[in-house]
């Protein structure tokens, strides 16, 4: 990517002899690419955005060129969305995408949770989410490109698909997707759906919201659908206070929503789609890994989100759990801290642990604080990675025997761990454990010990 290119791409489809600057990768977009640049053509200056796949696709049912079309016309039926200059073309040589205006405000979710800038916006943001969404869903379908129609029925049956194709055992989503197909919605009539509604997708000022940008997961669905998604907990990044995209809450969003014309919302409606959402953003965890680990995109976030399963697969049993709320009490730490352990090998010191604790070290004290936007981004989530590594070198070994000697004794024989966790989770999908109350607690403290690696402040309500 270069602004000569993009200039010569402008000139290709809005005329003139148009300068670029100030190029630049925006941070996030793990699969896509999206770049900022500024251009002046004749007396006219431009804020631009490229949204491109720089090769194939690799998530999304949608490609740029229909999602430009969505894009369009949700602009003209008045929902907050930037307007689409141009589509790409071959001649291009950019890849596959779009350049649409850009609007200037913040799109960093962590940015919009908590700077003072943005103190306002926060209490009227769950609102202007509720206004947007039933904007969206009103939108004419005449006026949409054909898009594909995923109801909740489709969409358990699309997942469900998904996870066969990875081979690798989820008990919790197999209890997930039992108690959903259980209690599926019906659905009479499917309207425009965004598919990817959330905190991080959204532009916010100090005025509060301005545009809804990610368009790539559009379809014709369920309306609820969208503010289901919207109140994951992912999508709070931290501010578990507040279910609505970390800054407000359910009644305000829904009552926005049906003053603007958005149908009435069923809150047991609700519920399932955020389940649901929850077990989507796990399983898209994992396609997102395999994007890095099969070589399609290498990328520290890419494989980073394989190890976040475990934190979508505890909220989910949160969300299917009928009882108490689960003790926010650690189970019993097994090991030492990494930083201190001094395992026996026949290596010289530093040992392992001690090695990735000084490179996460050296990240955090000299990379994080001299380096800005999508490296900058990239080395927190290394600075994560290489805790995650800490935390298994020391205390896997013993949190493996532990769940390894829990589930054998739970079902009734011994086998390596690996297998246990396999027939756990076929057991539960054939339904032969419907009626054993046992079988969620087995899965629960399975997530449980894979969260005291990969995040273990996150089921003290902490993450």
């Amino acid at each position: 990517m270069d602004e000569a290119a993009v200039a010569a791409a402008l000139t290709r489809h809005l005329g003139g002899a148009p300068t670029v600057e100030g190029l630049r990768r925006l941070s996030g977009g793990a699969s896509r690419e999206t770049w900022a640049f500024d251009a002046q053509l004749g007396d006219e200056p431009l804020a631009l955005v490229l949204r491109r796949d720089p090769g194939a696709a690799v998530t999304g049912p949608l490609d740029r060129s229909t999602e430009a079309d969505v894009l369009t016309a949700a602009h003209h039926a008045g929902v907050a969305t930037p307007e689409v200059r141009f589509v790409l073309e071959p001649a291009d040589e950019l890849g596959t995408g779009f350049v649409m205006d850009r609007v200037e405000g913040e799109t960093v979710a962590r940015r919009i949770l908590r700077d003072d800038a943005y103190a306002s916006a926060r209490t009227r943001l769950a609102a202007q989410c509720g206004e947007a969404a039933a904007r969206i869903h009103a939108v004419s379908t005449a006026a949409l490109p054909a898009l594909p129609a995923l109801g909740p029925l489709e969409q358990l049956a699309q997942y469900r698909g998904v996870l066969d194709s990875f081979g690798e055992p989820h008990p919790a989503f197999e209890l997930g997707l039992r108690r959903l197909a259980r209690d599926v919605p019906s659905l009479d009539k499917p309207t425009l759906v965004h598919g990817d509604f959330r905190n991080g997708n959204l532009v916010v000022g100090p005025d509060g919201l301005r545009a809804v940008l990610d368009w790539e997961l559009t379809h014709l669905g369920d309306p609820i659908e969208d503010l289901g998604w919207l109140c994951v907990k992912s999508w709070r990044f931290g501010v578990t206070r507040h279910p609505v995209g970390g800054f407000g809450d359910v009644d305000e969003l829904t009552t926005a929503y049906e003053a603007a014309g958005g149908r009435a919302v069923d809150p047991a409606r609700l519920r399932w789609w955020e389940a649901f959402g929850t077990l989507k953003w796990g399983v898209i965890c994992e396609i997102q890994a395999q994007t890095h680990l099969q070589g399609l995109v290498r990328s520290v976030e890419l494989a980073t989100l394989g190890r976040r399963i475990a934190e979508m697969e505890w909220d989910l049993l949160e969300l299917l759990d009928d009882g108490p709320t689960p003790s926010a009490e650690s189970a019993a730490r097994v090991g030492t801290d990494p930083r201190d352990a001094r395992p026996s090998s026949l290596q010289d010191r530093p040992s392992a642990p001690e090695l990735v604790a000084a490179v996460r070290e050296f990240l955090e004290r000299d990379v994080m604080g001299t380096v800005e936007g999508r490296v900058g981004f990239h080395a927190r989530v290394a600075v994560n990675a290489l805790g995650m590594v800490e935390r298994e070198l020391v205390l896997g070994p013993g949190l493996d025997a532990a769940a390894q000697a829990r589930l054998a004794a739970y079902l009734g024989h011994d086998a390596d761990l690996g297998a246990l966790v396999g027939e756990l989770a076929t057991r539960i999908r054939d339904g032969a454990l419907d009626d054993d109350p046992d079988a969620f607690a087995a899965t629960r403290a399975t997530v449980r010990s894979k969260l005291e690696v990969s995040n273990p402040r996150y089921a003290t309500g902490d993450p």
